[in-house]
């Protein structure tokens, strides 16, 4: 891999090069937790070298934003995390750009950073703000950005394949032991912030028998297991606990999870690797890279990229305030969004299981809505696929299992087969992917997707 870094960094010389020539650069990311941690490492190495900038996030990249930006006619383009999918169109409109992406390329540029390119897989070996940091080393000395890499390939979940960062990841992780720790521990969401029976609440992934969902019964595990409230009779996180509390919950739950009859794999993936940052301050968001990256979503899916870059600048005032605001506002709709589910209930088909939320979930949060929902009321054996209304046609997002990818499931290429026979677009992963479906064509789809999904099952 060292190989293939090398060779990456090498194309970032080349890219900085252009860079340079430039005093005003124009700068186009995604709105996710990758994008937004991308767009922040740019800038800032940009910043840094007195390279002014002008910022635009975008949901997705299409003909339309691409024809905007020519509209503009910028001197010199960055896409991060984004572009890769669409140099023909970038090209056509004669935009003249760099793109630092991660997703599967469809065409060429000469300016052109990815991981693909080089024989490495942006699914889980590096990630888009992974390949921005590279692009930043090159423009100066930007090695303290890399606990934002990591942050942005935590939040593209790079790590789920193998339960640690692997690869160009790992290098990038290994290569800053001053920025960021990794740290084997309970791999369940918000032991820096959330009293621990809502860890185990609110486990969607896995789904703990027995736990997952029932507050009682978490509490009542809790007090099984012997653990004590704080003096002032608050719930204590996690960080509040003695490494031999840890311990005690950790090896009760693997057992209570053996005896719920879950399967060994996902047994397994109750303890997982966790990444601390250490410039941050204990007991926030920030200073665990899956509940920062959590926060930076909440702010994208309402539309507020800039306020989560923000909060990646450094901002710990206004911009934090308002980005655990959004993020408040995001718990409550993925509440009412399971509530609907759970209300509505779940189609299955024999390759694959649906549910159409119209207009009653919002598109940008659909996605998480299905994979909570997979999680908790779907059957695991069948990957889900999610519906909701947008302004030009169906929003689709698809979730499935490492143990349904293991057996052959490709989402983004299901979904882009899918999408070249009805019109749309879609793409994403192997194990997360989205699309946008033309009105009326919603049971098409549907039939087809569980077809061409049966057929790599089979395959297998």
């Amino acid at each position: 891999m060292s190989e293939t870094m090398a060779m990456m960094a090498e194309r970032a010389r080349e890219c900085v090069e252009e860079i340079r020539k430039y005093d005003e650069i124009q700068l186009v990311s995604h709105i996710d937790a990758d994008g937004i941690t991308s767009g922040a490492i740019i800038s800032k190495a940009l910043e840094r070298v007195g390279i002014g900038y002008n910022m635009m996030f975008v949901k997705q990249l299409d003909e339309t934003i691409v024809e905007q930006l020519a509209d503009i006619n910028p001197e010199l383009t960055i896409f991060t995390d984004l572009g890769s999918g669409q140099l023909e169109h970038i090209s056509n409109y004669g935009v003249h750009a760099i793109v630092s992406d991660h997703h599967r390329p469809q065409g060429e540029t000469k300016f052109h950073l990815n991981p693909h390119l080089f024989g490495a897989n942006g699914s889980y070996e590096i990630s888009g703000s992974g390949t921005t940091f590279i692009l930043a080393t090159q423009l100066g000395d930007n090695r303290d950005l890399a606990d934002l890499a990591i942050v942005g390939c935590v939040g593209d979940m790079q790590y789920r394949k193998y339960g640690q960062l692997v690869s160009l990841n790992r290098m990038i992780l290994e290569a800053n032991p001053e920025v960021i720790l990794p740290r084997k521990d309970i791999s369940l969401f918000g032991k820096q912030t959330r009293p621990v029976y809502k860890m185990l609440q609110f486990s969607s992934d896995p789904f703990i028998p027995g736990l997952t969902g029932n507050e009682d019964a978490c509490i009542d595990f809790l007090a099984r297991v012997g653990l004590q409230f704080s003096n002032d009779e608050k719930w204590r996180r996690w960080i509040d606990l003695s490494e031999e509390e840890k311990m005690k919950v950790t090896s009760s739950l693997l057992q209570h999870s053996m005896q719920s009859g879950m399967s060994s794999y996902n047994i397994g993936r109750l303890v997982s690797e966790g990444y601390i940052l250490l410039s941050e301050q204990e007991g926030t968001e920030m200073r665990d890279a899956t509940e920062y990256s959590t926060l930076l979503n909440a702010t994208g899916r309402y539309m507020r990229a800039e306020v989560g870059m923000q909060v990646c600048m450094g901002d710990r005032d206004e911009a934090y305030t308002q980005a655990q605001d959004l993020l408040n506002t995001h718990r409550k709709n993925l509440v009412d969004g399971l509530n609907f589910v759970r209300d509505n209930g779940i189609t299955e088909l024999s390759y694959l299981q649906y549910f159409d939320a119209g207009s009653v979930i919002p598109e940008t949060i659909v996605g998480i809505v299905a994979g909570m929902s997979h999680s908790s009321a779907g059957n695991r054996k069948l990957p889900i696929i999610a519906f909701a209304d947008k302004d030009d046609g169906y929003k689709v997002s698809a979730r499935g299992t490492q143990e349904l990818v293991n057996r052959g499931l490709n989402l983004a290429e299901a979904m882009s087969i899918v999408c070249q026979e009805l019109g749309g677009a879609g793409g994403g992963h192997d194990i997360a992917a989205g699309a946008t479906v033309p009105f009326g064509k919603k049971e098409e789809f549907i039939q087809k997707l569980n077809t061409t999904i049966a057929a790599q099952l089979m395959k297998a």
